[in-house]
């Protein structure tokens, strides 16, 4: 028997079910996501809860007393829980904590105690801002003013004529610029600069060009950075190093049997990050080469290059960049694609301990402090939770 078809109404009927289905699975996502965000926000509540619980009782900080940056981390990863009555519970902690950042402000305007001027001045500065108080403006415009002065001009006439001016060092010992401390100053300084309203005398600010040229000079990039350890090796192509000639991923054989650096993770997040801050075109080469390395690249295993060394510092790193650049799902190395948000959430909810806090057993750049990792997890596991 012919049956007689008629297009209009099966190709209607095909739409109907598109749409079924469609809204079907968006439902689901939905409901998904806001299982995911429950989870996520029982975890904050334990480790807000936990990392409260640690605060030094007398001068209210948290960790290394002559290290400002962990009570500004923790002060932080405080604000950012999602839920206004549990941050309120913490009122006296904050008020006790900032008390003692303030205490850590120096003559010269940057918040530090024993060193890593910089590092430490970027992070309290970043808790001070994200307080929304008026009374902290003025120590915040003298701590930007002090960042603004650490960025590197070696022969102080404005020249980009060695190879770290424009970069951010600790502002210590260690003289020279690196990325890390680069891209800590250029975030803090970013949201300084659209958070306080302008006043007579802040003509001053960062020279973010010389920033870019800085940062540019830690990429493997072949096409925009001529330093000669840059990698032509495709697995390095996009990716960052932690200061040019100096990568904590360690060297590879080049093809005319020089010595190139490789690029790895939180580095490279950090890289994105710096692009991000100085607000760099979408097109630019730069960034999207970047983002290709972070793609092929993509894990929430391990810190791409270095394991489990710095872990948590990438996670952070990561969840700031990739939820500051919009992206929900990530394609892989196999072109797969992989939805970060639930996938980090779901490795820092498994890593969390039963008592509310995170501790990385490879303790190299200070992560067995709990302190210090907790802080990190809890402020990627908000970055998750607002982008959700």
């Amino acid at each position: 028997m012919n049956i007689p078809r008629f297009p209009f109404f099966h190709s209607i009927g095909s739409w109907f079910v598109s749409v079924f289905l469609f809204l079907f699975g968006f439902q689901l996502q939905g409901v998904e996501n806001v299982s995911l965000k429950l989870e996520i926000g029982r975890a904050l509540d334990k480790g807000v809860t936990w990392l409260n619980s640690e605060q030094n009782a007398t001068s209210g900080h948290w960790g290394e007393p002559e290290y400002p940056a962990l009570t500004g981390l923790a002060l932080r990863a405080t604000l950012g829980h999602p839920d206004s009555s549990l941050v309120g519970k913490f009122a006296d902690n904050r008020k006790a904590g900032f008390g003692f950042v303030l205490s850590k402000v120096q003559s010269d305007g940057g918040i530090y105690g024993k060193g890593l001027a910089s590092y430490n001045t970027s992070i309290c500065m970043m808790a001070l801002l994200q307080a929304k108080e008026s009374k902290y403006e003025e120590v915040i415009r003298k701590a930007r003013k002090f960042l603004i002065n650490q960025q590197a001009d070696f022969d102080k006439k404005g020249e980009l004529d060695n190879t770290f001016d424009g970069g951010v060092g600790y502002g210590s010992r260690w003289a020279h610029s690196d990325l890390s401390n680069t891209h800590l100053a250029m975030e803090a300084l970013y949201y300084a600069k659209h958070s306080l309203k302008s006043k007579e005398g802040d003509e001053l600010d960062l020279d973010w060009d010389a920033a870019i040229a800085f940062v540019q000079k830690c990429q493997n990039l072949p096409g925009s950075n001529k330093e000669k350890w840059v990698s032509q090796h495709k697995d390095d192509r996009g990716g960052f190093v932690y200061f040019p000639g100096s990568s904590m991923a360690g060297e590879r054989e080049s093809k005319n049997g020089s010595k190139a650096l490789r690029s790895y993770g939180s580095m490279s997040y950090a890289g994105l990050l710096s692009f991000i801050y100085a607000e760099m075109e979408e097109d630019d080469s730069r960034l999207l080469a970047v983002r290709e390395w972070l793609q092929a690249h993509y894990s929430i295993k391990e810190n791409p290059g270095m394991g489990e060394q710095g872990l948590y510092y990438y996670y952070h790193t990561m969840a700031k960049a990739l939820s500051l650049s919009g992206i929900k799902l990530i394609k892989d190395a196999e072109g797969k694609e992989r939805d970060w948000r639930k996938e980090l959430a779901l490795e820092l909810l498994n890593k969390q301990d039963p008592k509310g806090y995170w501790i990385n057993e490879n303790g190299r750049w200070w992560e067995r402090d709990p302190i210090l990792v907790t802080s990190y997890a809890l402020l990627a596991l908000e970055r998750v939770y607002y982008s959700l």
